[in-house]
């Protein structure tokens, strides 16, 4: 019985450590004790002492003058490993980099997690617009781009528990009835690209082409973002055009090949 109570603490210790991971976003990434505490809704004891031992690792650093906290290198190592041995960023990696010389525009590869667009790998233009696009950053499947790309290719239960998830507006041209998702999912399908336009942020736009593995499941999407003052409607067909092409390339090299009917 006292080894089973010392594991479940173990665990429980280590559920909090990584729950305090997840509080730092680029929005918040300094943090002191009390707010950390107030996010989880832990005692500023238990906290106190799951962010000692996460700087004794090198997890996160403390600022000895303001006493607050930021994430610290061993973070940054771990993703490294992530990213180098993700095999989608290890093919994509030249042809964003083709993209960016030709297009001068941010581009990204993004995958699906937890019914969320997650992205993996960016490479910015000359001229990046301030826009919230870091990577591991999780954005939603029905007003993004990647995320409707993905989405329409996956299973009906996958489109089912979106919409049962709810489909929050973000902007005044987010989609938020079901039927609407459905059939422009249905169009995507057919079209083989999607288009975001001010839904998940006004002002921004974004394209985006399905990425399939080998065994021909789409399980992510290359996707450029802009501001809608580049992006018109002219531009964006030209860069679904390009990014298709692209996205068909990763998609072989990790495997996938087109049936010959």
């Amino acid at each position: 019985m006292e080894r089973q109570a010392a594991d479940y603490r173990t665990l429980s210790s280590l559920k909090n450590a990584l729950h305090a991971l997840k509080c730092f976003t680029p929005e918040e990434p300094e943090l002191g004790i009390t707010q950390i505490a107030d996010k989880l809704g832990l005692s500023k004891s238990t906290v106190h002492r799951v962010m000692t031992t996460l700087a004794e690792e090198g997890f996160v650093r403390r600022d000895e003058q303001t006493h607050r906290y930021r994430l610290g290198l061993s973070v940054l190592s771990l993703g490294g490993i992530i990213m180098s041995n993700l095999e989608i960023c290890r093919e994509g990696q030249h042809l964003l980099e083709e993209f960016v010389n030709r297009f001068d525009e941010t581009v990204h590869l993004a995958v699906l997690e937890d019914y969320a667009t997650v992205y993996v790998s960016k490479l910015e233009c000359k001229h990046p617009v301030q826009i919230a696009t870091h990577l591991g950053r999780k954005n939603p499947l029905h007003c993004t781009s990647s995320g409707k790309v993905i989405l329409a290719y996956q299973d009906s239960t996958v489109i089912d528990e979106v919409i049962r998830r709810g489909l929050r507006p973000m902007t005044p041209n987010t989609i938020t009835h079901p039927d609407t998702l459905r059939q422009l999912l249905s169009q995507i399908r057919k079209d083989g690209y999607a288009f975001s336009q001010s839904e998940l942020r006004e002002g921004v736009h974004s394209v985006a082409a399905p990425v399939r593995d080998y065994t021909r499941q789409v399980i992510g999407a290359v996707t450029a973002v802009g501001p809608a003052a580049r992006f018109t409607p002219e531009k964006m067909k030209s860069l679904a055009k390009t990014l298709v092409s692209i996205s068909k390339e990763i998609s072989h090299r990790l495997g996938y090949y087109e049936r010959v009917r």
